[in-house]
């Protein structure tokens, strides 16, 4: 089995180039499922239904997010939508497994590719840097005592890489893939760690790389130089694609490899 994990989706050039290029992504690597992170989709902040929607499309099946899950408010009912309709679209896009009880939504998510191989999606957010959440290692443990698929994809939405890292050590053949996510910067660490859980610390931005870390760099800068508030804007130009692709055993979800893919337009 094939698994193609697409980075943090920035904006409309990072939507632009999803959907230029993930069909030949699909047919080049044999894919037999394809996840994104879309907390950024919506102009670099947020993502509402109508483009989560477009995502799934385009063929994408599961949609993560993180700490900007919330930034499109229309998305809140959305996700609310999909508790009582498990067949809803709205169920597929998760929020970080580890945010307060009530919160809309939910952070993981159990299917079925077109081969009939059973996955699921989990969803967490780090705690350092990142505000007052749920421990997601203990988190972590409650999701995996309920889920009965053996393909298991983490993505991991945190600023810290040692708190990354240590999850993946944590989880190490107990789940097929540890992604981090929320840096927009890929690292180069990628690897199957020794019990067979497919790693890397962050998969990259999808989107417009001439600026910081998707921002326009001149606003980012004058921020750095004056410590005065300023409306953040998406910045354009040198767009790139950043995903990995995970080869996985179907039956006991063990990874075999694992790959960074990144496409330059």
């Amino acid at each position: 089995m094939r698994i193609l994990f697409i980075g943090d989706i920035f904006g409309r050039p990072g939507r632009t180039i999803v959907r230029d290029h993930i069909r030949g992504l699909l047919s080049q690597y044999n894919i037999d499922l394809t996840i994104a992170n879309g907390e950024n989709a919506a102009g670099g902040f947020g993502i509402t239904p109508q483009i989560a929607e477009e995502l799934f499309d385009l063929g994408v099946e599961v949609i993560t997010t993180g700490n900007h899950v919330w930034d499109k408010r229309e998305l809140i009912e959305y996700l609310n939508t999909g508790l009582s309709q498990p067949d809803s679209m709205a169920r597929r896009i998760l929020r970080p497994a580890n945010y307060p009880a009530g919160s809309p939504g939910t952070g993981v998510y159990e299917g079925t590719t077109k081969g009939g191989i059973r996955y699921a999606v989990m969803n967490l957010q780090g705690r350092v840097f990142m505000g007052n959440i749920d421990d997601p290692f203990r988190v972590a443990d409650e999701l995996l005592a309920r889920i009965s698929s053996k393909v298991i994809l983490l993505d991991m939405h945190a600023e810290a890489t040692s708190e990354k890292v240590a999850l993946g050590w944590y989880l190490d053949g107990r789940v097929t893939a540890v992604i981090g996510t929320h840096t927009h910067i890929p690292t180069a660490d990628e690897r199957v760690l020794p019990k067979g859980t497919a790693y890397q610390t962050d998969v990259g931005m999808t989107g417009p790389w001439n600026g910081v870390i998707g921002i326009q760099k001149e606003l980012i800068i004058g921020r750095f130089l004056n410590n005065m508030p300023t409306r953040f804007e998406a910045a354009s130009g040198d767009t790139r694609l950043c995903a990995v692709v995970i080869d996985c055993d179907a039956e006991s979800g063990v990874a075999r490899s694992i790959e960074r893919v990144m496409i330059c337009d």
